[in-house]
């Protein structure tokens, strides 16, 4: 029986007009990578490597140049289908909820959108699990501060129910004990069966979370396996020094 992959990009090009007339700049050039159900995987990489490029190609938002062999899927359905993005719940790199609603009016609204039922009491333990207290659901979000703007999306996702959380950035905003939080409550998502895939440039909290990573650099796949086989092909000690002798090598 052959099980699905997670998510499938199967040789992703795309590119942008460049700064110069006639020029072109390579956002993605022959991406190709398998994620398996039930991994927790970084994508990590430098600002512009293609990271949030290739999350907007994977959801439709974008149209690739190319892709290589056959189409992007999620688990196993064509990205193009929208019934292929039932399964997931994703947060945005750049996370700003209406600023009219209140915590609960936008929970609300995203349970639906999720075709899931509003559970108070579920909303209340999620939030308390990612430190934003409870009477944050009564405030209009216009009062919220980017850290608490990002609990809240946070939350949104995980009181889906879904089966794949794609998150870019999830830390953003975040300050030390909130980030403490979300990584708990991430591990325990993930050790339910729960597909994680996060861009990052935490990079010692991918080293500690994740079962495998990838590193994107101008917009190629350099480097795919676990953050031990990272440090290991580099003779590193941290994920830190890897990534730098990866893309940065000293000369």
């Amino acid at each position: 029986m052959n099980i699905p992959t997670a998510l499938r990009f199967p040789g992703v090009s795309k590119t942008y007009a460049g700064a110069n007339a006639g020029t072109q700049a390579h956002a993605l050039h022959n991406f190709t990578l398998d994620i398996a159900p039930g991994d927790c995987f970084g994508l990590v990489g430098a600002n512009g490597a293609g990271k949030t490029t290739l999350i907007k190609c994977l959801l439709d938002f974008c149209e690739p140049d190319r892709v290589g062999g056959g189409t992007i899927e999620i688990f196993g359905i064509s990205h193009r289908k929208t019934e292929s993005r039932a399964r997931l719940a994703y947060l945005p790199e750049r996370f700003n909820p209406p600023f009219y609603l209140t915590g609960r009016d936008f929970l609300q609204y995203m349970a639906k959108m999720h075709r899931a039922a509003y559970d108070e009491a579920a909303a209340v333990q999620v939030l308390q699990e990612l430190d934003l207290a409870p009477a944050a659901l009564d405030k209009a979000v216009r009062a919220y501060s980017k850290g608490m703007n990002q609990k809240l999306g946070l939350a949104a996702c995980m009181l889906s129910g879904k089966d794949l959380f794609i998150l870019d950035e999830p830390t953003s905003g975040l300050d030390p004990r909130a980030r403490i939080l979300l990584k708990r409550k991430l591990k325990a998502l993930n050790d339910a069966g729960k597909t994680i895939f996060f861009t990052s440039h935490a990079l010692a909290d991918v080293e500690e979370m994740c079962s495998r990573v990838a590193v994107i650099d101008g917009g190629k796949l350099c480097f795919a396996g676990t953050p031990a086989e990272l440090m290991q092909a580099h003779n590193a000690t941290s994920m830190e020094a890897a990534f730098m002798a990866l893309v940065a090598p000293v000369v």
